[in-house]
């Protein structure tokens, strides 16, 4: 997407750009007190935190990060939207800003970017996932998915020709149907525009291809990280039963399902999220750390 966002953008006016080697990142800033970074999933951008972002800035210091190539974050090495190197840059990113993050909110797949990233941070932080994708598609799923998004991320045009075909209302209306959540009109404008846009299709892709859950499945009993994991009930892209598997694995960790609620949860209903949030963060001893 190219600079600046435009006019209609959700919370536009929050938006500044930072350069932070070898990307230049997009973020939007709120509030005052303990620091929260906000981590969007594939194919989304920082807009998918539009309801819950002023909420949490009531309270706190609010940062919600566009993942490289995607939205409005200009992506700088091809070769940099792994997990683990996702993970490296951001970690960078906060060093440069002087952030000091109490917890880490990350919805999908920036859940799990969220507990790779929160290994890289000292103190660690919190971790706070809405719908993690933190389970393998199972059997050959698991092996051709990453293949053939590797081979579309290769293929000259591809990101166009997906822009061009399945960036209409209607197509993108049922693909967010399709993981058991339903968005207003006004929610659903700024996804059409992302999938319109070449370069974020180029870069989901990317990320698509060459990110390795294993190592981070495999460390999950050793992250020492206090985490909350919310599941919405009727998300059919990532099943609850993923959350509640990975917290058993977790030291300190719980999941809570939330009924009603589907992939989009925190997009569906940000108030019912941010209650679950604020009485996880209540219970951590890093949101009494002096403001930002």
């Amino acid at each position: 997407m190219r600079w600046p966002p435009p006019e209609d953008w959700p919370h536009r006016a929050l938006s500044r750009q930072i350069l932070s080697r070898p990307h230049r990142w997009h973020v939007q800033q709120a509030g005052r007190g303990p620091t929260l970074i906000l981590l969007h999933g594939a194919g989304a951008s920082a807009h998918s935190f539009a309801g819950l972002l002023p909420l949490l800035a009531q309270t706190h210091h609010a940062v919600a990060v566009d993942l490289p190539g995607q939205g409005f974050t200009q992506l700088g090495a091809r070769h940099r939207c792994g997990l683990a190197e996702m993970a490296q840059d951001l970690a960078a990113l906060i060093a440069q800003e002087g952030w000091q993050p109490a917890a880490l909110i990350g919805h999908s797949a920036g859940g799990a970017l969220a507990l790779r990233l929160a290994s890289r941070l000292d103190p660690m932080p919190a971790v706070i996932g809405i719908n993690p994708a933190l389970g393998p598609f199972p059997g050959l799923a698991g092996l051709l998915f990453p293949a053939m998004a590797k081979l579309l991320s290769l293929t000259p045009g591809v990101a166009g020709a997906v822009a061009r075909h399945a960036a209409t209302p209607a197509r993108v209306r049922a693909l967010i149907q399709s993981t058991g959540s339903t968005l207003s009109e006004a929610a659903l404008a700024p996804y059409c525009r992302l999938m319109a846009d070449p370069a974020h299709v180029d870069a989901t892709l990317l990320m698509m291809a060459q990110w390795e859950l294993a190592p981070l499945l495999h460390d999950l009993p050793r992250l020492g990280c206090a985490t909350l994991l919310l599941a919405g009930e009727a998300d059919s892209a990532v099943p609850p039963h993923v959350a509640d598997a990975a917290a058993r694995r977790m030291p300190q960790a719980r999941a809570e399902r939330l009924a009603g609620l589907g992939h989009l949860a925190h997009e569906e209903d940000p108030a019912r999220i941010l209650q679950s949030i604020t009485g996880f963060l209540a219970t951590q001893p890093a949101m009494a750390r002096a403001p930002d």
